[in-house]
């Protein structure tokens, strides 16, 4: 996990690593850039994978092609396979998509599976910037006449490109030549589900097979790691299975596992992860479990850094972000990644909203899981990536995974619909029994924001903020969110919300 800043055209070099510099807390552990004819390539980097070999810019044997990456490729091994390990000079996942690039052009991002954000540029000023299919790894850019500037975070940019600013859609690659072009649909067109289901809520034990095998190859693909992983645990049942695989997965190769929790004393997310932090060091002998308990002052005190860092003022956002981003600052301390829960709850139809009106009908519950989805890097997704990097940590997320995310996306609407008899991702429940408590496996849900305490802490912290008058026509839905505006915008004035925080912000 790294930053990553990169700019084609008439540009300014101080202008860039101004804006490198601003990103530096997403690498704190080196620093690199290159300049040619046209293109500047600036990168700040978490050492993960091949702490001493993985440097970046990174460059091919020939010197003529050069790469700067913001995330991971799951599959680098794979691709090593396939292209030929003579071509590979370090252990760094990064190199896979230098390579892939190089050999097949473009056309090469196909074979990559993980999160990033990443740029491309030759030698005689060619130049390829791209952003994986669901956003997870974040991208921005302003595009001018004479130059187009990119960056990892909002803050980067300069007081007098802010307006410009805008999020780069996932799924795309940019070249100078050849624009904008899609190379990979968020949700895929062939993934729907294959019929309606007879019996809701009853599925046959190969479905049941088939979730819990890719929900696990998904987290044993997420433990790669030279320093170390370890998991988010607020005791909901999403973080929990993550938790339960990646314990299995480092007790098989003699390795802790540290957990990390979060929560006001007393509250039900403290007590719930503990409950599941005891059960699987007692199955497999290796959780190193923390907790960071919550007061009211320390959630207060957070607010304005946990606004500044995620980059959004949205106010179920930042009532996550508070804890997120304490929890984030402890566990920097003991490693450099973490697993996260993130998307299961959008994938198996976990939110309450899901089970009303309109959503009862299966097909429009089916279009509200796709839609949510694809608008995660404007959210959680964002507020995960900030949260965590504000302390050069890096987040996975599992459930993100493509194969996850297509085997889920095609089970029938039917089957994440609430009856009697029948809670939310029950599926997802039945895939894993036996691998936590009971307790943990019927726990309803509940908004981190809610089971931490930090809900309540901060609705009083900002009952008596005076209205704020947003700029640029944003509409503000409340008292919480115009005082969390009102610290958003004295971070990135200048910035346009909806064109980088998508629809959510405004309505």
């Amino acid at each position: 996990m790294c930053g990553i800043v990169a700019a084609v055209g008439d540009f300014d070099v101080n202008t860039c690593r101004r804006m490198l510099d601003r990103i530096s807390h997403r690498g704190p552990d080196d620093s690199g850039e290159v300049h040619r004819p046209g293109v500047w390539l600036g990168h700040q980097r978490l050492s993960i994978m091949d702490v001493a070999g993985g440097h970046q810019p990174m460059v091919d044997a020939e010197s003529t092609t050069y790469l700067v990456v913001n995330g991971e490729i799951y599959n680098h091994r794979h691709i090593r396979e396939e292209l030929g390990h003579e071509l590979f000079e370090t252990g760094s996942d990064s190199e896979a998509a230098l390579h892939a690039f190089v050999v097949d052009g473009p056309a090469g991002l196909a074979r990559l599976r993980g999160m990033f954000a990443l740029a491309f540029a030759s030698e005689d000023g060619g130049f390829l910037a791209a952003r994986d299919p669901l956003g997870v790894k974040p991208l921005y850019w302003v595009r001018r006449d004479e130059v187009t500037l990119f960056a990892s975070e909002l803050r980067a940019f300069d007081a007098e490109d802010r307006p410009l600013v805008e999020t780069f859609p996932p799924g795309h690659c940019w070249s100078p030549v050849g624009g904008l072009v899609r190379f990979a649909d968020t949700v895929p067109a062939h993934v729907r589900p294959a019929r309606r289901a007879e019996e809701p809520g009853v599925w046959e034990r190969s479905l049941v097979k088939s979730v819990r095998e890719a929900v696990v190859t998904a987290v044993e693909n997420r433990m790669m790691s030279d320093v170390g992983v370890g998991v988010f645990l607020s005791g909901g049942l999403d973080s929990a299975i993550v938790a339960a695989v990646a314990a299995e997965y480092a007790a098989r190769h003699g390795q802790p596992l540290p957990t990390f929790a979060v929560g006001a004393p007393g509250s039900s997310d403290l007590a719930a992860a503990r409950t599941v932090a005891e059960y699987l060091h007692r199955l497999h002998g290796n959780i190193e479990h923390h907790e960071i308990a919550m007061t009211a002052r320390d959630a207060v005190e957070a607010l304005p850094r946990a606004v500044r860092a995620i980059e959004h003022f949205d106010p179920s956002l930042v009532r996550s972000a508070v804890p997120n981003l304490l929890l984030a600052e402890y566990a920097s301390r003991w490693v450099h990644a973490v697993l996260t829960g993130e998307g299961a709850d959008e994938l198996f139809a976990g939110y309450a909203y899901y089970h009303e009106q309109p959503f009862t009908d299966p097909d429009a519950l089916q279009a509200e899981l796709v839609r949510t989805v694809g608008e995660l890097h404007h959210l959680n997704l964002q507020r995960c990536d900030r949260a965590s990097m504000a302390f050069g940590l890096e987040a996975r997320e599992p459930f993100l995974d493509r194969e996850v995310v297509e085997l889920a996306l095609s089970i029938p609407p039917e089957h994440k619909m609430v009856r009697p008899g029948v809670a939310e991702k029950k599926l997802l429940r039945e895939a894993f029994e036996g691998c936590l408590p009971e307790a943990i496996l019927s726990r309803g849900k509940e908004q981190f924001g809610d089971g931490s305490g930090a809900k309540d802490v901060l609705a009083e912290a900002v009952r008596s903020s005076p209205e704020v008058a947003a700029a640029d026509g944003v509409e503000l839905r409340s008292r919480e969110e115009a005082a969390f505006y009102a610290i958003w915008w004295e971070e990135l004035a200048g910035i346009r919300p909806e064109r980088t925080l998508g629809r959510f912000a405004t309505t």
